[in-house]
């Protein structure tokens, strides 16, 4: 489209992207639901079923059901603030996201500096996040099926990690363009499915609702301060190496993995302290007011 309408093709890039993005936005506005209660689609049992899920997911394994808490008070704001997790887990966010984003941008620079032509850049990124979509997807049925985050999120970090050190060694080498295409491969195959497992595990070890909302603000919010750094590992001083670039990258994806266990680590302590604290010692309106600080609320591993 280079040309029509006096326009540049790049430019066109950004209008028609635009445009989908808006269209788009309209019509979910009208067809995604907002709440379980809500969704038009579900029978009235299957509406129940959810709903009694969701209030109820964090203390099925206790023995004492207990609702979260579905009122708003500004006490729940101020401990996801102070919830430790929250910023463990954000060590394990910046270790996904940083790998995320330095490759998001600076994907098709890095396979251009390999050696090949400007659109055969582009178009070798493709088969690299449609695998990476489906693993994605794969990766998320399991981990549902299995109840735990943990080892999937670790795996998947691992594999990255695979990546980036085949990325820095065959750079290192010289001469040998298709290693370090593996090596990306692999690295975004990992980085796809560790990052709404990274998501997802936080969000479903927060309760009730509102500190959950308050605390995947602050989660993802400072998380996407892991853009501003990443954009800045890959100068273009390093080319067509980047060893500088893949190796913060590998150092921040380090200290996510140590993230991964420590959370794993205190999640596991905290529920066996929790299974020796004797049912009916609090009511069930203190239990849902505590939220995941209650004795009948189980984090998930």
């Amino acid at each position: 489209m280079d040309g029509v309408g006096g326009l540049e093709g790049w430019r066109w890039i950004f209008i028609l992207e635009g445009i989908l993005t808006v269209v788009v936005a309209v019509i979910a506005f009208f067809t995604i639901y907002d709440f379980p209660e809500t969704a038009k689609f579900l029978t009235e049992p299957e509406r129940a079923w959810v709903v009694h899920r969701l209030r109820y997911q964090g203390s099925k394994d206790s023995g004492q059901m207990v609702a979260e808490s579905e009122h708003f008070k500004w006490r729940y704001v101020r401990e996801a603030f102070t919830d430790w997790q929250i910023y463990l887990g954000l060590w394990m966010y910046w270790g996904i996201v940083c790998p995320l984003y330095g490759t998001s941008l600076f994907l098709p620079s890095i396979i251009r500096e390999l050696g090949y032509t400007s659109s055969t850049a582009q178009l070798l990124t493709v088969p690299i996040y449609i695998t990476a979509a489906i693993l994605a997807v794969a990766v998320a049925w399991f981990s549902d099926r299995s109840g735990q985050r943990s080892p999937y999120i670790f795996s998947c970090m691992c594999a990255i990690g695979v990546g980036f050190i085949i990325c820095i060694s065959a750079s290192a080498h010289g001469g040998v363009p298709g290693v370090v295409y593996a090596g990306i491969f692999i690295a975004v195959c990992g980085i796809y499915p560790a990052f709404p497992g990274n998501v997802t595990w936080i969000s479903n070890n927060l309760a009730g609702s509102y500190k959950r909302s308050a605390g995947m603000a602050i989660h993802i919010g400072l998380g996407n301060l892991a853009g501003a750094m990443a954009s800045n590992f890959y100068r273009t001083s390093d080319s067509p190496k980047y060893i500088l670039g893949h190796s913060l990258e590998l150092a921040f994806l380090a200290v996510g993995l140590c993230a991964v266990v420590g959370l794993r680590w205190n999640y596991q302590r905290i529920n066996r302290k929790r299974d020796q604290v004797p049912l009916g010692e609090f009511s069930d309106l203190e239990n849902s007011e505590k939220g995941d600080r209650a004795p009948t609320y189980r984090y998930v591993l």
